[in-house]
């Protein structure tokens, strides 16, 4: 393996700005917006929690299976650059099948059918590094990778966003497609691969089974939080109505409820989809790592649903349209953006001289304060407190992702670590369908009993995920340096 240029850092991961522009374009800005014109207003956030739910559903299954195949790929053009431009061509025709949605219905097939195109040039994306990247360049070449990661938050926040916001939905996916089609015509030029002289000999099911059963365990977390939180939270309610009266006592069931079966689903769904995926003898050894896994779910479900409802909260806390509710997200994430670039090069050097765990402890508890100070917004609808909320947010998340990971890669045994950060991975994933499927419906229920009220629940309930993120820590224990993943 030769060694690498800097600019070379930079065409291997120029794909991920690309990807990450469509991402967040579409998953916080043209599915929110579009979902709010077709969907009832009163369920538009149960509307946009399904389809949701059902792209991450396709993303968890599709993702693995593509990066199984460009293992085995030996194409004369390389194992990876094939996906990679396939999976972009297939999403320029769908982001077109989103500018030309007439209903919910049509919006929701272009979503599934992105989601599946988009997760066939990630799978492969993956492979890069560790296929041409030398292990002592490989902490550079992820530096990069990271760089590229962040930045196109805030860039989609102070560009498409500003699109979106004065009703120009075609200029704005116009725009993402582009910066989507050149980083990718820019990969498959600069890029070189050496093509597999013959396919490897490996299983191909064993993986696709791990993913299946992490998948299910998700999903069986999900079901048991939503019977366990139902069950908590009705027998409270109904002792509410009791002593109070009978809407007090659906909005403190539900309330209760919703955020009770959020944890549930987090702890029970990584416990059950590890075991079921590694086995129990090696989930008992290592159960550090898993409830490290749990502490990153709980923070991820938080971080990520409240970038999903955000500008439905904007539409009742500023008393606004979509499209001015757009813009003034797209304010939000520029300022989450920068915080959490500029904080992710600290937490980097934060991460090496103190304790991960201590570091990863107080981001989930700075986020929670942020997710507080963005509810005070209800009271107090100004967007400077939308700045310093977002401000505290992205330095908390910058913090948390690299000290997070940090500890993950000391967490896991070093012979077998591409199987339990796959599993991560997946978990990951996990986490849009907890925090996203639980919190719509929640907030849509409560609105209609109390206007504002179910923004206030579900919120509420996000910044009490960021707490538990911080709890969780308390069941992980940090390996001594001789016994860390070598890096």
């Amino acid at each position: 393996m030769k060694r690498l240029r800097w600019y070379d850092f930079i065409f291997i991961n120029l794909f991920w700005f690309g990807m990450n522009v469509r991402n967040t374009a579409v998953g916080s800005f043209f599915m929110p917006y579009l979902v709010a014109l077709y969907a009832p207003p009163d369920w538009k956030n149960s509307a946009l929690s399904a389809m949701s739910t059902a792209g991450l559903v396709i993303a968890m299954i599709v993702q693995p299976l593509a990066g199984l195949f460009s293992d085995r790929s030996t194409s004369r053009f390389g194992r990876r650059r094939p996906y990679i431009m396939i999976g972009t061509l297939l999403d320029l025709v769908f982001l077109v099948a989103i500018g030309l949605s007439w209903n919910y219905w049509s919006l929701l097939v272009a979503i599934l059918l992105i989601q599946f195109s988009a997760n066939i040039s990630h799978g492969p994306l993956q492979g890069l590094i560790p296929d041409l990247v030398p292990e002592d360049q490989r902490g550079r070449a992820s530096a990069i990778k990271a760089l590229f990661e962040l930045v196109p938050i805030a860039l989609v926040g102070i560009t498409i966003a500003k699109l979106v916001s004065v009703g120009e939905l075609g200029w704005a996916i116009a725009v993402t497609g582009a910066f989507l089609l050149l980083a990718a015509v820019v990969t498959m030029v600069t890029v070189k691969e050496e093509p597999l002289k013959e396919k490897s000999g490996d299983s191909f099911w064993p993986p696709m089974m791990r993913v299946f059963l992490m998948l299910l365990g998700i999903l069986a977390g999900l079901c048991i939080g939503l019977l366990g939180g139902a069950l908590i939270g009705g027998i409270l309610g109904l002792v509410t109505w009791l002593l109070a009266n009978k809407q007090t006592g659906l909005i403190v069931a539900v309330a209760v409820g919703g955020t009770l079966a959020m944890a549930m689903a987090v702890v029970i769904g990584v416990w059950a989809g590890s075991t079921t995926a590694i086995g129990k003898e090696e989930a008992r050894q290592h159960a550090s790592f898993i409830w490290w896994i749990v502490n990153r779910l709980f923070f991820l479900a938080a971080i990520t649903s409240l970038q999903r409802f955000a500008q439905y909260f904007f539409m009742y806390t500023f008393k606004i349209d979509v499209g001015t509710a757009a813009g003034l997200f797209g304010k939000l994430i520029t300022v989450v953006g920068i915080g959490t670039l500029a904080a992710a090069f600290i937490g980097g050097w934060l991460a090496d001289r103190f304790s991960k765990r201590l570091l990863v402890s107080w981001s989930g508890i700075l986020a929670g304060v942020g997710c507080t100070v963005l509810l005070g917004t209800i009271l107090i609808p100004n967007e400077w407190v939308i700045y310093v909320a977002g401000t505290v947010l992205g330095v908390a998340t910058g913090v948390f992702m690299t000290a997070n990971w940090a500890m993950g890669t000391n967490l896991v045994p070093a012979a077998k670590a591409g199987l339990f950060l796959g599993i991560s991975n997946l978990a990951g994933a996990g986490a849009g369908i907890i925090g996203g499927s639980i919190g719509g419906p929640v907030a849509d229920y409560l609105n209609l009993t109390t206007p504002g009220m179910g923004y206030f629940v579900v919120f509420a309930g996000y910044a009490v995920l960021f707490i538990l993120s911080a709890v969780s820590l308390k069941f992980v224990r940090e390996p001594k340096p001789s016994a860390a993943l070598a890096m």
